[in-house]
């Protein structure tokens, strides 16, 4: 359900603003939006899984907030985020 530390690393190079970055906005909501999409596949298996689910939905929240306070911050890097990610809104 979570990605490797591989992926991780991998998401992290993909998506830092600078060399060493893990706390940027882009970092984390690439990080989540991984995690997000694995457990998604878990819960078409499992569709009785609630309590993954709600982790879920807690992912989900708290990369919505995450978009909001870069959309406040810097739209520009906001859309080019949600792009490259490939989200809608």
């Amino acid at each position: 359900m979570s990605i490797t530390p591989e992926r991780k690393q991998e998401v992290i190079k993909d998506f830092a603003t600078k060399e060493g970055d893990t706390g940027s906005p882009e970092v984390q909501v690439a990080i989540l939006s991984n995690r997000i999409n694995a457990l998604t596949e878990h819960l078409k298996i499992h569709k009785k899984d609630n309590h993954s689910r709600r982790g879920l939905l807690i992912m989900v929240g708290q990369r919505r907030r995450l978009l909001d306070y870069l959309k406040r911050k810097d739209t520009k890097r906001y859309e080019d985020l949600i792009a490259r990610l490939g989200l809608r809104k």
